[in-house]
């Protein structure tokens, strides 16, 4: 029997949004529990962790938020580390802004207001792929994946309160998140060079300033440092081994390593 060809017209608008967030909205509920639980042993209670999930909703901020918390970093702290953390997304929002042309100021900082790392990749792509895709069907993933993180988070938070959770698990949890993101990221020589830099820069700064500032100081830092690195070797020497994708040892660049046609049979 041949199968029913389902046009996603006939379809409401609710479901073409779900199977376009999906992916996403899947892999949110058991990191969203996890950051509720960890938001809950860090003191947020159901009310807050609603809001803190709705107003940050980056799983990497969240899990920063509960360790500084849980180790009584200064509240100066933890707000410079959040904004170098987020920086990223005024580059992201920068490479949709061509798609948003026309829209009210107020869509368009709702539509900010709302994006992270994985929305920001679905709603990125449907745009490069799909004429038909609009801003409005954009904000609605947005607000989909919003919806799937904020409730993972406040049933992780309920969940806390009913497992006793040791203040320890946030860090190893952090710690993990960051050396995962890190690993991820290395695909050039520069970044290695960059990432060990930092380490001998954040332990100093902690040492001469005895408090989380001095990650921030090490960061701002090591950033500088890294820029003026590749700057130079781009203009002196733009063909240098250090700012081009590693090898591996079949000899093809790292990103490039992992890469399946699904057209081939």
């Amino acid at each position: 029997m041949a199968n029913k060809v389902v046009d996603t017209k006939d379809m409401p608008v609710w479901r073409r949004i779900l199977d376009v967030s999906m992916p996403v909205d899947l892999s949110y509920i058991p990191i969203g529990l996890a950051c509720g639980i960890l938001l809950n042993a860090s003191g947020f209670n159901f009310w807050t962790t609603l809001l803190v999930s709705v107003m940050v909703f980056s799983g990497g901020a969240q899990f920063l938020i509960a360790s500084l918390l849980a180790t009584n970093s200064p509240m100066y702290s933890i707000v410079l580390m959040l904004f170098f953390l987020e920086l990223r997304y005024a580059l992201l929002g920068a490479s949709l802004s061509k798609y948003l042309h026309g829209r009210s100021l107020g869509f368009t900082a709702l539509f900010a207001a709302s994006m992270n790392d994985e929305n920001y990749a679905l709603n990125y792509l449907k745009f490069s792929t799909d004429k038909k895709f609009t801003p409005d069907d954009a904000l609605k993933v947005e607000h989909m994946t919003l919806l799937f993180w904020t409730v993972s988070n406040l049933v992780g938070s309920l969940i806390g309160k009913a497992v006793h959770i040791d203040l320890t698990v946030v860090h190893f949890a952090l710690t993990a998140l960051f050396l995962y993101m890190i690993v991820m990221q290395l695909k050039e020589w520069l970044l290695i060079f960059i990432c060990i830099l930092s380490a001998f820069l954040a332990i100093f700064f902690l040492v001469l300033t005895k408090s989380t500032l001095g990650l921030v100081i090490s960061t701002l830092v090591a950033s500088f440092i890294g820029f003026l690195i590749e700057a130079t070797i781009r203009k002196y020497n733009p063909n240098s081994s250090l700012i081009h994708p590693m090898k591996n040892p079949a000899g093809s660049p790292v990103e490039e390593s992992d890469d399946v046609d699904i057209n081939e049979e």
